[in-house]
């Protein structure tokens, strides 16, 4: 299903949500990694994209998106400030932190945002605990002796990423991933992640975002996740200008794109044929 570009976010919504209601049942084993109990009204195959026009305003995008704030940007925080912390905090905060609060084992989940785009520090000490305090610097250090994960070659984080676009304006190679090989297939039969990563790329000093994921929940989490991605990119921005000014001063947000293989809400979302918590 494609969805025409929109003047914003907010059409956009509307017509999502008008599309949802009258879209087919479907009813999946599982949802975050436990027994799903009610159906779903998915819509396969959700492309759209909105134009930024160069807005960088924050206040603009939290109320054209309807995030959560302020849970949305103190969550985003934890997102970018370089550590790989599970399960943080602001997950608590969350409009539905009661029902995430089951997904915790052993005091953390098994994944979250910090550790997949800080994986250089998401290791374990012997007793299998996650180390909480400061990393010392971001790179590892010389001689140190703990395995690099990867194939060829350990693995990137978020500011790779940064340097990579601050060093090549112009490269197609600036995509960070979310989904990695442990989540694929059944794994340990837990929760996966529904952000497959993130793209962004720059043509005549406009940078647009690419955003594509396997599942979304147009209630609890489209409107955070369009919001979280939009501050990404205008941090991304804001971090090159930092680090090449020269290249990147006259660079700004200009396109949005998502993509979602299924985009979907419950069944007990909606009342009277309407959506009980429609934004």
């Amino acid at each position: 299903m494609y969805v025409p570009i929109g003047d914003n976010f907010t059409q956009v919504r509307m017509s999502l949500q008008s599309a949802v209601l009258d879209a087919p049942r479907v009813k999946t084993e599982r949802w975050q990694g436990v027994s799903a109990n009610t159906d779903t009204r998915e819509i396969f195959d959700v492309n759209f994209s909105v134009p930024l026009s160069g807005i960088e305003d924050l206040d603009h995008w939290r109320r054209d998106t309807a995030a959560n704030v302020p849970w949305a940007d103190d969550h985003f925080l934890e997102r970018v400030g370089g550590e790989p912390i599970n399960p943080g905090i602001e997950w608590a905060n969350w409009p539905w932190g009661k029902s995430a609060r089951g997904h915790l084992s052993q005091g953390r989940f098994n994944h979250n945002y910090m550790e997949r785009l800080w994986p250089k520090f998401a290791r374990r000490t012997d007793d299998g605990r996650l180390p909480m305090g400061p990393s010392v610097g971001r790179k590892y250090p010389d001689g140190d002796k703990r395995p690099k994960f990867g194939i060829a070659h350990g693995y990137g984080d978020l500011w790779d990423l940064v340097e990579l676009l601050a060093k090549e304006k112009n490269t197609r190679q600036a995509y960070i991933p979310l989904f990695f090989p442990e989540d694929t297939g059944i794994s340990d039969g837990g929760r996966k992640v529904c952000t497959l990563g993130y793209q962004i790329i720059v043509r005549d000093d406009k940078a647009a975002i690419w955003y594509p994921l396997r599942s979304c929940d147009l209630i609890r989490h489209w409107p955070d996740d369009c919001y979280l991605a939009v501050r990404l990119l205008l941090w991304v921005i804001d971090q090159c200008r930092r680090l090449n000014p020269k290249a990147w001063n006259d660079v700004v947000p200009w396109t949005y794109s998502m993509h979602m293989t299924s985009l979907h809400i419950f069944e007990s979302d909606v009342k009277d044929g309407e959506l009980i918590h429609a934004k």
